[in-house]
């Protein structure tokens, strides 16, 4: 394992984050006091509890993996695209490192930096509410492993895109409502009995819910089953990364 490659990598992506480190401060902490503005005063204002919950506690899992997952997905996506655009990447490809090198440096980048995010909207969400996390190991876990399954699935989203458009379409259409739709404000208890079943097919179901369990002890669905889900969706992207560095798919100029 070339270490000092994937160093040589990992740093280029961070300092292109610490440039902006104010703007990728104040964004989450802006949009989390928002969130908690609209949901945890218009609607926690009727919905005193969830589960024995109070609601603005119990939104704060789902903020969480709202944000860790669309920073991880656009962080990634655009490390690998922009390079291709402009054909550096091309350089990258040739230099004497494997694709498990190159995928470590970038994945491993774009996943700190959703990571960094989450901290501070969980450190944001105790100025709103009072949070105790029943099971922190468990958090960590659901945390590191959401952050990198999603990194490289926005890894494959960056080789696959052919434009700027290409590269928020599948994050905007099929992830971001996934997300909405996942259980991230709500309890599937409150659905009606037939949408809490078409609910399950909804894979994102399964990470909120794991994760909300790390907090508060319930979940929707086993957290066994929950990590499961997390854990299979890493094997199945490095798969798939595997598979495109094997046959230079969307790779050649």
């Amino acid at each position: 394992m070339n270490l000092h490659a994937i160093g040589a990598i990992y740093r280029y992506e961070m300092a292109r984050f610490f440039r902006t480190i104010l703007q990728s401060f104040l964004s989450p902490v802006i949009s989390t006091s928002l969130y908690f503005v609209v949901f945890g005063t218009a609607i926690g204002s009727r919905i005193e509890s969830v589960e024995g919950v109070s609601y603005g506690a119990f939104i704060v899992p789902g903020l969480i993996m709202l944000a860790v997952i669309q920073q991880a997905l656009n962080n990634a996506a655009f490390a690998i695209y922009f390079p291709r655009f402009t054909g550096t990447f091309y350089e990258v490809l040739t230099a004497p490192v494997n694709f498990l090198e190159v995928v470590a440096g970038y994945v491993g980048a774009a996943a700190t930096k959703a990571l960094f995010i989450g901290v501070v909207i969980l450190g944001t969400s105790t100025l709103f509410v009072d949070i105790s996390i029943a099971h922190p190991l468990a958090m960590v876990a659901f945390l590191l492993l959401t952050g990198i399954s999603f990194s490289l699935f926005g890894f494959i989203i960056g080789i696959w895109a052919k434009s700027f458009e290409q590269l928020q379409l599948i994050p905007m259409l099929i992830v971001m409502p996934l997300i909405f739709l996942g259980g991230s404000f709500y309890s599937l208890s409150m659905l009606p009995e037939i949408w809490q079943k078409i609910t399950l097919f909804n894979p994102v179901v399964y990470l909120i819910s794991g994760f909300r369990w790390s907090f508060f002890g319930t979940a929707d669905v086993p957290v066994g089953l929950s990590l499961l889900a997390i854990c299979g969706f890493t094997a199945l992207a490095l798969g798939v990364i595997g598979w495109i560095f094997r046959t230079g798919w969307r790779l050649r100029s």
